[in-house]
């Protein structure tokens, strides 16, 4: 795959779209306007692109060439939709194991734990389209390549998304401390989605509240939580043991 790439300009960045680049993400200059601006951000909602608006200092930090107050980030990983893969998966007669990431924004937790779930034989990972970690090069790189094989799909919601799944059969597993089941009492040999929330901040309220089961790893130390890379592999390779034995 290649390398991050940034694109400038309101022109370059249209074109880049309407060609079937993909994109992470767009940054936008308040107060942009004109009708080659409206026709971008038009085609950037339809095509359910992150953007943020910020000012002309934050743009002129990264590039100091002529953006036009645009300025787009190629993601080295191709996006997927988890609409076409659940239903793709069970006509391949497959045992569906995914994985939700809920606002897990740090690159290299995000790219070791693509690592784990590529070789936990993990068939996509579902991100949000804010408050992700970016699709970049280091991302790529800390997953040792497993980005390369393993499906990153885009949710414009989370909450939608995980309800989709259920109404597809798939069960959703959340890991929490609010968790009354350990996580190995989960029967993890039907189709099911794990949820890992970020640290510090959990998993959002209204993912746990549609949650099927709500499971807890015990904790023995003094530190009294795990990172979100390692609780994501203890709760896959607990999937892996129960589908092997």
């Amino acid at each position: 795959m290649e390398e991050k790439q940034e694109l400038f300009g309101t022109r370059p960045v249209l074109e880049a779209i309407k060609s079937g680049k993909n994109i992470d993400k767009i940054l936008f200059k308040q107060g942009l306007n004109g009708d080659t601006f409206h026709e971008l951000f038009n085609l950037v909602r339809d095509n359910n692109i992150p953007f943020q608006f910020v000012n002309a200092e934050r743009l002129n930090r990264i590039t100091r060439k002529n953006h036009q107050g645009v300025i787009a980030f190629l993601s080295v990983v191709e996006m997927q939709s988890i609409e076409q893969l659940v239903p793709m998966l069970f006509d391949e007669g497959k045992l569906p194991l995914l994985l939700m990431l809920d606002q897990v924004s740090d690159v290299r937790n995000f790219g070791s734990i693509a690592r784990t779930a590529e070789c936990a034989g993990v068939h996509a990972i579902i991100i949000p389209e804010k408050g992700a970690a970016a699709m970049n090069a280091d991302a790529l790189k800390t997953s040792a390549g497993a980005l390369n094989y393993i499906p990153v799909c885009r949710s414009k919601s989370l909450v939608q998304t995980a309800k989709f799944l259920q109404q597809s059969g798939v069960q959703i597993i959340a890991a929490t401390e609010k968790g009354v089941d350990l996580y190995h009492q989960a029967d993890l040999t039907k189709p099911t989605v794990f949820i890992m929330g970020a640290e510090g901040f959990g998993i959002n309220p209204d993912l746990l509240k549609i949650a099927d089961q709500l499971v807890k790893i015990p904790i023995l130390g003094e530190i009294q939580s795990l990172n979100v890379a390692v609780a994501s592999g203890v709760l896959l390779f607990e999937a892996v043991k129960q589908r092997t034995m």
